[in-house]
């Protein structure tokens, strides 16, 4: 897995490539934590995202919690696998996704 940030502001866009899963899902956890500090708006770029696990769900669902706090969240170019995980487990009710 590689994680891009690229900060604009109080606007912040996370780029994920590869997998989330058990083993990679707390460095996310991690640099998510770390980054989200004053930031309004968060965007989680997918486009290079090939899977995601429950573990990364999880993360996944605290970043949102902490974002509802402190502005929005959006998750963008989606793949079609990993729309399907979203729609199966109901994330696609609780995200935005553009």
């Amino acid at each position: 897995m590689k994680i891009t940030k690229e900060q604009s502001g109080t606007a912040l866009t996370v780029a994920v490539n590869g997998r989330i899963d058990t083993t990679t899902a707390p460095e996310l956890e991690t640099v998510l934590g770390e980054s989200l500090g004053g930031v309004e708006k968060l965007v989680l770029d997918f486009k290079e995202l090939d899977y995601i696990s429950s573990a990364g769900l999880r993360v996944l669902l605290s970043t949102q919690k902490k974002m509802n706090k402190q502005g929005e969240m959006i998750v963008k170019n989606v793949s079609e696998s990993v729309n399907e995980v979203f729609e199966i487990t109901g994330f696609s009710d609780i995200l935005t996704i553009e």
